[in-house]
């Protein structure tokens, strides 16, 4: 009798071991989660080429390495100060949130973009691209272009990195009186290429009446 109760308890005891199921996550197989590396309170110095030029400064930096492409992330906002050979500030950038494409060298800077150049011009408008190979900047969203002679709007922008050549396509703007009535056509000559249709002016001459 003992013999058939252990039989049948060790039954039991096997037939509800194997109605058990073990509990686990599945496995992570999407890598684009994983940061390489993410930094608060940013302030440092960046070289390119044994040089430095550029000073990022920033609440958060993300680098992903395993995103395709791979990019710097900062969504929590970008100050960022380019310098020339002697260290000299060229410009100041701001913006809300920013994406570096490290294998392109493309800079993408979203909301509330804004340059403020040696030169006093400003830039601002809601998104940029930064070509570093290519030495380009360029919007194709509405772009505003303040410089200590003109203001300029428009839906087409691009320039050379430091923004001393630019160009403003579908734009309008007000200029100085001298771009207008200067010796040379200044507007077709400046930098920014905008072109204005001048009519010459007309001087009213006084007729003589006929006998």
């Amino acid at each position: 009798m003992k013999i058939i109760i252990l039989t049948m308890v060790g039954f039991f005891l096997l037939a509800s071991c194997e109605g058990q199921k073990e509990h686990t996550a599945p496995a992570v197989h999407d890598r684009d989660s994983a940061s390489m590396m993410i930094s608060y309170g940013v302030n440092t110095l960046i070289s390119d080429s044994g040089v430095i030029k550029y000073r990022i400064v920033t609440e958060r930096w993300e680098v992903n390495t395993v995103r395709n492409p791979s990019r710097w992330i900062f969504e929590k906002g970008l100050f960022f100060e380019q310098f020339d050979e002697k260290f000299h500030v060229q410009s100041y950038i701001q913006c809300d949130t920013a994406y570096y494409y490290d294998q392109k060298k493309l800079w993408e800077l979203r909301s509330r973009v804004s340059i403020l150049t040696k030169d006093g011009l400003r830039f601002t408008s809601q998104q940029l691209f930064w070509d570093q190979a290519s030495h380009e900047l360029y919007s194709n969203v509405p772009s505003h272009l303040v410089t200590p002679d003109r203001t300029l709007e428009g839906t087409y922008f691009r320039s050379d990195e430091r923004m001393t050549r630019y160009f403003v396509s579908n734009s309008r703007g007000s200029f100085e009186k001298t771009d207008i009535a200067g010796k040379g056509d200044t507007i077709t000559s400046a930098p920014d290429t905008v072109k204005a249709a001048i009519r010459p002016q007309v001087t009213p001459q006084r007729r003589t009446a006929v006998r």
